[in-house]
Order: C-alpha cells, then sequence, then structure tokens
C-alpha cells in the first residue's frame, strides 16, 4: 500500500525561497578585509543569489557543472551556496589553506569549470592558475585594484541577470556541494553532497537538542565556509531566518570577540584552537568584553579540553561538543545534555560535556571491535561506524582503491571511541593515533585534554614513540604559557593523578607551538617525522 504523502523534492531552492518570503527583513553581516562593516537583509540575499543562478544559467552552466570558489566568510560566499546549486550546478568550495600543488589538483581532479574568487585571495589563486583551466574567473571585489586581464567581476556577472530567472527541475538526489578531505592520508578525497542530503541535515541541524536555532537568533560561524558546509551553520540558519555575522578573514580572538558583543551573537563555533585565545582574554579581561549570556559554543573538528568546558561555563556560556567528518555533510553526534545530566555531580557533568554527545536524527552509530559488534558500556573500545541520509557511500571518481565502507554498507569513521549506555559518544582517539603499548590502548586524546587542564600549559600533543619491549610509548609535546616554568617530572607528576602510571608519557619535550592541519586541527604527522629518532628504553 502507497502512501498519500505528495511527492515533493527535498532541494535548496525550497530553502531559498522560504526565507526570502518569510524572514526578508533579517539581517547579515559580513567584516570586508578593510575591516569595514557590510549589512544587508535576506531580501537582498535572496535576490542576489537568485541573479546568481540566472546569470550562470546565461553563462553556459549545465547541470551538475562544477563551480569552484576560493572565498573568505561573508554574505556574497552565502549567495554562492545558494545560487549555484539553485541553477543546477555544483557547488566545489577550495580550501584556501592548501598548498596550490594540493588545490591545483583538487580543482582537476573535480574538474571545476568555473571560479569565483576573493581579491584578496588572487596571490593564491596565481600559485597554481597555470596548472588549471578554468572557464571564467569571477572576483568578488571589495578593494579598488583593477582586475588582472581575462578575469571578470563578480558585480558585474550579478548585473547581467534579467530578473526573469525560473529554478531548473532539479532531482533531490542531484550533487548540490562539493569538498574534498584534507589529504592527511594519501591525495585528497572528493565528498559530493545532495541536494537531499544537505536538506535532511539542516533540518536535523536545526532542532532543540542540536543547534536549537530559529528566527530569534544570531549566528556567527567562525568555522570556515571552504572547509565540510561550515559544518551546517550556513543553511541552518537561512532556513530559521537566524541572523548572520560573517567574520571575513579577521578571525583573530580581538576582531571575533567586537563581534560576538556588538552583534548580540547567540550561537558561535570553530575548532579549539580557534577558542584557546578567546578563553584567555575573556580571562584576563573579564570586564572589557559584555558577550550574550548564555550564548552557545559549538566545539569540534578535534576535541575540546575539559578544562575549556569548565572556563566557558564558569563564564556563563554553554559549550555544544559536536563531531563529524566531512563525509558527513558534516555534523554526527553533539553534546547536547540529556535529562538525566541534571542529576549529576558537577564533575559528572563536564565529564559527559566532554564527550562528543549523541546521534542526530537519523544518524545510526556502532562500534566494530577486534572480536566484532562492541557494547555500549562506556568501556569498550572499538572504531565508529556510522550510516544515513547525508553520509557518503563513496568518493568521488577515487584514484585508489578506498576502503572506508564495510560490506554491508557503513562508512568506517577512523575513530576509535566508547558509548555509554545513554547512547554518548567519547572518541578516544584516531585508529592511527592510538597508542599500542604491552597489548594495551593508551589513548592520546585523553592524556592530551588532561595536560591541557594545567593551568600553565597551553598546548598539548601526544604522540607514539617506538620501544624495544613495550612496542610503543607515549611521548608528550608540550607548548607552555608565558613565563611557565615546568620539568618533565612535574608533567608527568599531575598526569598521575588523573592516570594509571603505564599510561604516562615516558618523556615529555617543550616546544614553542604545536603544528597545525589547513583546518585548524593538530598535525600530529609533523610531531611525529620531527621526532622520529626518538627512542625510548
Amino acid at each position: 500500500m502507497r502512501g498519500t504523502i505528495m511527492d515533493y523534492p527535498l532541494t535548496l531552492p525550497t530553502i531559498l525561497e522560504h526565507a526570502g518570503r518569510l524572514h526578508g527583513d533579517q539581517e547579515i553581516v559580513s567584516r570586508h578585509p578593510d575591516k569595514s562593516i557590510h549589512r544587508y537583509t535576506f531580501a537582498d540575499f535572496y535576490r542576489r543569489s537568485r541573479q546568481l543562478a540566472e546569470a550562470l544559467l546565461q553563462a553556459g552552466l549545465k547541470p551538475g557543472d562544477r563551480v569552484g570558489t576560493l572565498c573568505w566568510n561573508h554574505a556574497e560566499h552565502l549567495e554562492m551556496y545558494f545560487g549555484v546549486p539553485c541553477a543546477g550546478g555544483v557547488l566545489h568550495t577550495l580550501n584556501l589553506r592548501l598548498h596550490a600543488d594540493e588545490l591545483a589538483y583538487i580543482v582537476n581532479h573535480a574538474d571545476d569549470r568555473f571560479l569565483i574568487v576573493d581579491d584578496d585571495l588572487l596571490p593564491i589563486l596565481e600559485g597554481f592558475k597555470e596548472k588549471v583551466s578554468f572557464e571564467r574567473i569571477f572576483v568578488v571585489r571589495h578593494g579598488n585594484d583593477p582586475l588582472p586581464e581575462g578575469m571578470e567581476d563578480y558585480e558585474d556577472l550579478l548585473t547581467a541577470a534579467e530578473g526573469t530567472f525560473v529554478y531548473p527541475e532539479i532531482e533531490e538526489t542531484a550533487a548540490c556541494g562539493m569538498c574534498y578531505t584534507s589529504g592527511t592520508t594519501g591525495r585528497p578525497k572528493g565528498v559530493a553532497y545532495s541536494h537531499r542530503g544537505v536538506v535532511l541535515h539542516t533540518l536535523s541541524a536545526a532542532v532543540p537538542d542540536v543547534f536549537g536555532l530559529s528566527m530569534r537568533d544570531c549566528i556567527l560561524p567562525i568555522v570556515p565556509m571552504f572547509h565540510a558546509n561550515a559544518w551546517g551553520m550556513p543553511t541552518t540558519a537561512v532556513m530559521t531566518g537566524s541572523k548572520i555575522v560573517f567574520t571575513g578573514p579577521h578571525m583573530d580572538h580581538e576582531s571575533v570577540l567586537e563581534l560576538l558583543e556588538s552583534e548580540n551573537v547567540t550561537l558561535t563555533g570553530g575548532v579549539p584552537t580557534v577558542w584557546l585565545p578567546v578563553v584567555d582574554a575573556l580571562k584576563k579581561e573579564p570586564e572589557r568584553w559584555k558577550l550574550k549570556k548564555g550564548m552557545k559554543f559549538v566545539i569540534g573538528g578535534s576535541a575540546a579540553p575539559e578544562a575549556m568546558i569548565r572556563d566557558f561555563d564558569n563564564m556563563g556560556y554553554q559549550v555544544i561538543h559536536a563531531w563529524g567528518m566531512t563525509e558527513m555533510t558534516p555534523i554526527g553526534t553533539t553534546g547536547v545534555p540529556k535529562p538525566a545530566f541534571d542529576s549529576m555531580s558537577k564533575d559528572e557533568q563536564f565529564a559527559t560535556l566532554a564527550k562528543q554527545g549523541i546521534p542526530l536524527p537519523f544518524v545510526e552509530i556502532r562500534i566494530m571491535g577486534d572480536d566484532g559488534l562492541a557494547p555500549w558500556d562506556g568501556n569498550t573500545m572499538g572504531e565508529l561506524q556510522v550510516r544515513g541520509p547525508w553520509i557518503a557511500d563513496s568518493y568521488y571518481n577515487p584514484d585508489d582503491p578506498i576502503f572506508s565502507w564495510t560490506e554491508d554498507g557503513w562508512f568506517r569513521t577512523g575513530d576509535v571511541v566508547t558509548v555509554d549506555k545513554e547512547g554518548y559518544v567519547k572518541i578516544t582517539d584516531r585508529t592511527k593515533d592510538l597508542i599500542k603499548s604491552g597489548g594495551e590502548w593508551i589513548s592520546s586524546v585523553d592524556v592530551e585534554n588532561a595536560l591541557m587542564g594545567h593551568p600553565q600549559i597551553k598546548e598539548a600533543a601526544v604522540i607514539a614513540m617506538p620501544h624495544e619491549k613495550w612496542v610503543e610509548r607515549p611521548l608528550a609535546c608540550v607548548v607552555l604559557e608565558e613565563n611557565a616554568a615546568l620539568s618533565p617530572d612535574d608533567v608527568r607528576e599531575f598526569l598521575s593523578q588523573k592516570f594509571a602510571k603505564w599510561w604516562l608519557p615516558d618523556a615529555v619535550e617543550f616546544i614553542d607551538e604545536v603544528p597545525r592541519t589547513s583546518t585548524g586541527k593538530f598535525q600530529k604527522l609533523a610531531l611525529r617525522e620531527r621526532f622520529s629518532a626518538y627512542r625510548s628504553n
């Protein structure tokens, strides 16, 4: 028997139309490279997104054509988020922090037809332009410098639209966006997002126990729009009619705090390394910054140290710990507390908030250990595997054999986790970062988070070093706070209060900074290479 529900495609034009008709007066704020503030409304955004869609069709865009963007977070990039897919194209956001050779590889592999680029990012384009072949390049101009030869003004592109735009027929299973993984293991791999997947992810992200957004909110995504759909924040804000604030290229803590305060932001999101200087500034000058009480800080990309969560809580702000991956559109879990949280002790509450949270609606999870399916007991570790309507089932034209999916259709995340009886996921490590000592696993993430709870330690990363007897032992790479003084024995003594003796690092190296990936995560590969000659006796 068939249901009688209307066959209605889940596509991005439905979100754009809803926003334009119902939230036209809402505001979108962008900070430009010169630090000036640009404001316009959802009505302006709606009109210009449709202009972009029409102009791209006039330029010859065909269904499925890829349009690359090399842009910061700003209103024009949001127009591309909707204008490109509403024309039937595929928005391909390029990570401006990647090496020129990686960008060239990604552009060629995706076969990008057009490019839209910020004028202040043209030097990055120059680094790989001769290795790629864009049919047309459009420049978003924030300054008055003349355009390079052969490039066109983004505003002129929009002006070419005649105002007769009609949405093309778009299948909900068609790709609307594309992003490449950071390439930490082998070549970057492409992930194509369907209209249906993005719409369902957007709906789920808006619910109270995820981001909990409404038209009364103001959202500032610090997570880049060129990385993993900015965690779904832009599309969710557009659907709910939330005010949106963009930082542009200014992501230093002073600039971020100024916008959080002046625009009365209620929810923001970024990786832990973004928030470390913000927390420091709020602690050092508590009277200077007047942020909205109860503001939500979504923290993802890597595990948020419990000490950071405690600091935010002490200042009256809420942390939502989130986890996801490029292959997941990207959010998979969020750490909004369940009712049982209220009866926990403070220490239990913070331990819970430090976990990555429970799965979003429609995201299924399982843990696979060495002996098969592992129980949800909060202790048994195994690889986290996921499936759901916005989770990829393959990579785009993979160059090499890919083993990221099981035979029965689950995506292998590579994250080693435990899951407790309440369904809270706790990432203990990446499969490649776990330390196996004498046949037992040591979680580098747990040790790192404990280290960053020390008042004199700014950052810490823990890696494995070879050992003749135990196979591997931990090496702690520690960045001290300014004017701090600790010895390796001091570090070990601090950790001994939290961990068994065999978990303690055999060695501690004090370094100036922890190297980071293009998305702000700790780059342990660089540390492993730096300390490759280390041996523990």
